[in-house]
């Protein structure tokens, strides 16, 4: 992506994509300190939202609670099923970026009348219904999205989500937080290589691979609001395990941050046995064709969402589509 470029610089998806850097270098994340006093007492989460509001933000948040060992127990669920459960012991947050998705109003509303005592609203809009129902709410800094696909909005969730746990575990994340935006907007700007483009043009599938920390499942949600291409995310080695069967040695896997142990066995099925072009995205060489991109330590995972932004705006522009236009896809879902 490049901004400079009037190709590139007409789609206000990819005005917002680069407005994350900004997004990031406002962040303030003493805005959960409060918040994660009260997580401290319960300590007990439940994530909640739909979609983009939950897999990345949520799923982020409870990898780093669990890679830091915190005895903190959290649930991520979406609205219609975190309705089913007995929540009176969870701080709840309910995210909608419009504050107006029917599933996450209607179980705000069902807290209310339970007298839920920490319903936790997250939404980038003042006064929203979302709001009302809630006991407080976080509007995000980022503004309301005018694109069908939220990008910007994702990573600010993500960190507002995530900060809550740098508090309990009582991490002082500023100096890794102050250098993240220059690495968003190097992962958002970085070329990617025609080849790469092109396997994902004729791709029937493209796959997504990685870790269950959300970042592999929102790109391939992202895949489909912004190529219009199917695509599949499998957790973890679950590309390992039979799912070869149905591969076409037309299709693409971009496998985020590969795990080592696991090269050889990768290459054996993914491009011996099912013939598929395989890429890796990773702040390290691998064996595979890899899209290179700079180290963030803990927040790495933001930097592998941000490049695959880039590579699948790179897909659209090649597909020559008009990436604000989806012609199914609705900014909001299934709106109240």
């Amino acid at each position: 992506m490049n901004l400079n470029d009037k190709n590139y610089a007409q789609f206000v998806l990819v005005r917002e994509m680069m407005d994350t850097v900004g997004t990031v270098a406002r962040f303030d994340p003493s805005c959960t300190k409060d918040l994660a006093a009260r997580v401290k007492q319960t300590g007990r989460i439940m994530f909640s939202g739909e979609g983009s509001s939950r897999i990345f933000p949520a799923k982020n948040a409870a990898r780093k609670s669990k890679t830091w060992g915190l005895d903190l127990n959290i649930q991520f669920e979406g609205a219609r099923q975190a309705a089913q459960y007995d929540l009176s012991k969870y701080v709840t947050i309910l995210a909608s970026n419009s504050g107006r998705t029917k599933e996450v109003l209607l179980l705000a509303k069902q807290l209310e009348a339970q007298g839920h005592p920490c319903r936790i609203g997250l939404t980038a809009n003042e006064n929203t219904p979302l709001e009302a129902a809630c006991t407080s709410a976080h509007v995000l800094g980022c503004g309301w999205e005018q694109a069908v696909a939220a990008t910007k909005s994702v990573v600010e969730q993500a960190l507002w989500c995530e900060s809550l746990i740098w508090h309990l575990a009582g991490r002082d994340m500023h100096e890794a937080l102050a250098a993240l935006p220059a690495k968003l907007e190097t992962a958002m700007t970085l070329a990617i290589p025609q080849e790469i483009v092109s396997w994902a043009v004729g791709a029937h599938t493209i796959y997504f691979a990685g870790y269950n920390d959300g970042v592999a499942e929102e790109l391939t949600l992202k895949t489909n609001e912004i190529t219009r291409r199917k695509s599949d995310f499998l957790e973890g080695t679950y590309a390992l395990h039979g799912i070869e069967e149905v591969m076409e040695p037309c299709d693409v896997v971009f496998i985020i941050d590969p795990i080592e142990s696991e090269y050889e066995k990768y290459k054996s099925v993914l491009e011996g046995n099912a013939r598929l072009h395989v890429v890796a995205i990773a702040d390290h060489e691998t064996p595979f064709t890899t899209i290179r991109v700079p180290s963030a330590g803990d927040l790495q995972q933001y930097v592998y969402l941000c490049a695959g932004w880039n590579l699948l705006v790179e897909i659209g522009q090649a597909l020559k589509i008009n990436l604000d236009k989806p012609q199914h896809a609705r900014k909001v879902g299934n709106e109240w």
